[in-house]
């Protein structure tokens, strides 16, 4: 069963670059790893930092043919695209801002593409990416990592069975005390760019793990958000960004939600719990011990599922990598993203039928969402935190 995961592209390589992800960066690294994990994919192209001699750098340590090393992804995807070898997607890892101009310079060239949340900053612009993909065919992946772990499928697989019941009420949160000091100030690369509207956008704390929130409770539990409460707080001195943020959340079912995102919460490390109740039972699943998924019934006693077991749904077995007790992670989770990404570019390019409302990755359109999320969030707190539709 676990062999059978990750086979579904027939032996076929997809070459691909990146923009982004030079010295210091490191969500570049994670990428090319996740990308590389399965053999499906591999790196030949690239412009890794905006000095092209860093670029060069990267590359030459890649293996990258400096000929394919681009001072601008402007000239990268105008090569690439007009190369007999042309690449069969880029992975976008640079700051917030740059995501949507780097994006649309390649879907235009016919090159689909794979980017780091939050997709945009803009709702409108995230709403062009997702025409662009329809009116030209592309395929636009977004880097939810969560939803890549195998105990989340299960739980989403769960839910969607009614193994819950009706469910009334969700509670997320995701508690990071890393920014508990101004370490932006200190020489941090990546606190620097965070903080900084011109590269990070409107929202800091929200926009890099309230997102994470957003997605992995829509993709468990299908629920859409009808409206939203928001407050935003800049806790840390002269910081214009938000580092903490609350939120209460109405979805259209009738449940309610109450999220909680915070880079503040001295203590906590990558601390994201995501708690489903149900009218029949609830579940519960927490980022820092992934193989495990907490369920309790009415009237019985609670249980511990873990991953790699028989017990696990189908679709959530295909994810698990290795047998029950050698622990699976980030990595792992991050790379199910990019296997489930490179088989579809695979289908598509082998002239395969693709059902587009069954992906297993986060697509354009839940890209969209995030960003819907995050604007809503910074104009209900903005109004002091009035309620606002989500649509």
């Amino acid at each position: 069963m676990i062999g059978d995961s990750r086979n579904d592209s027939c032996g076929r390589v997809l070459n691909y670059g990146m923009i982004g992800g030079g010295p210091g960066a490191f969500i570049g690294d994670v990428h090319r790893k996740a990308a590389a994990f399965d053999g499906k994919a591999r790196l030949v192209s690239g412009v890794f930092s905006r000095d092209h001699a860093n670029t060069v750098k990267t590359g030459r340590a890649l293996g990258i043919d400096e000929a394919r090393l681009y001072e601008t992804y402007e000239d990268m995807a105008q090569a690439e695209s007009k190369s007999p070898d042309k690449l069969d997607f880029v992975a976008i890892v640079t700051p917030n801002q740059s995501h949507y101009a780097i994006a649309k310079a390649f879907l235009d060239r016919g090159i689909s593409v794979i980017c780091d949340k939050p997709l945009t900053c803009t709702v409108e612009d995230a709403e062009d990416l997702v025409r662009t993909c329809r009116t030209r065919d592309l395929l636009l992946g977004v880097t939810y990592t969560y939803s890549g772990y195998t105990m989340v499928k299960h739980a989403r697989e769960m839910i969607r069975a009614g193994k819950i019941g009706d469910i009334r009420s969700v509670h997320a949160e995701y508690l990071q005390g890393w920014l508990a000091t101004n370490v932006e100030d200190e020489g941090s690369k990546q606190a620097a760019w965070r903080m900084d509207p011109a590269q990070s956008g409107i929202s800091n704390c929200v926009g890099d793990i309230g997102s994470h929130i957003e997605y992995t409770v829509a993709y468990m539990t299908g629920l859409k958000i009808k409206s939203l409460c928001a407050k935003l707080d800049a806790f840390g001195p002269n910081r214009v960004l938000d580092d903490n943020a609350q939120m209460l959340i109405e979805y259209s079912n009738g449940a309610s939600g109450v999220y909680h995102c915070s880079q503040i919460a001295i203590g906590h490390d990558n601390d994201l719990r995501i708690k489903v109740f149900g009218t029949l039972g609830s579940i519960e699943w927490a980022q820092e011990s992934p193989e495990y998924l907490k369920l309790a019934y009415l009237g019985e006693p609670v249980m511990t599922l873990s991953r790699g077991n028989g017990y696990l749904d189908s679709a959530a077995a295909k994810s698990s990598r290795i047998p029950a007790g050698h622990p699976e992670g980030f990595y792992e989770a991050f790379a199910n993203i990019y296997s489930a990404f490179a088989d579809t570019v695979i289908k598509r390019k082998s002239g395969q039928a693709v059902d587009l409302d069954a992906l297993q990755f986060p697509t354009a359109a839940e890209g969209l969402s995030g960003v819907k999320f995050i604007n809503k969030c910074v104009e209900s707190s903005s109004l002091g935190a009035k309620w606002v539709d989500f649509e």
